[in-house]
């Protein structure tokens, strides 16, 4: 799929339009995405900063995403588990960038070349409009060749 047929997919799916969730670019080579969470009311936690759901919420499937279209089909890729350690309270723009080099990937065919699993961990931080470290997400891959591609 077209990168910018995918961002404005992603850009209407409920999940992210009813959030304030919002891809502001993702390149043509599925390589960087840019993710963006605008204040809105209905995205306020109790004491009036970013619920920290959409925080979470904003980096999910991305690496998966990415992963997918720069490995092909003949990889099995799935998120496995995530964890995000809060900085300090998030208030009105936040963005996150995800980026995959070739490093990775190169690393990633040769750990499942013979079929094994492999999982590779990406960190995401989400910063403020002052560039200011919000949160830092931990997201863990699996990632295995299919058996028909061996």
């Amino acid at each position: 799929m077209n990168s910018r047929w995918l961002r404005l997919f992603v850009n209407l799916w409920p999940p992210y339009l009813c959030t304030g969730i919002h891809a502001t670019h993702l390149s043509a080579d599925y390589r960087n995405a840019e993710v963006e969470l605008r204040e809105r009311w209905y995205n306020r936690n109790y004491v009036g900063t970013h619920f920290g759901g959409s925080l979470f919420a904003m980096t999910d499937a991305w690496y998966m995403i990415m992963l997918l279209h720069n490995l092909g089909p003949e990889y099995y890729v799935w998120d496995k588990s995530a964890s995000i350690d809060y900085i300090t309270p998030g208030r009105g723009t936040l963005r996150a960038h995800f980026h995959l080099d070739e490093n990775a990937l190169q690393l990633i065919r040769a750990q499942t070349a013979h079929g094994e699993k492999y999982l590779p961990e990406f960190t995401v931080e989400i910063l403020n409009a002052d560039k200011q470290l919000v949160a830092r997400v931990v997201r863990t891959l699996y990632v295995r060749r299919k058996k028909s591609a061996r």
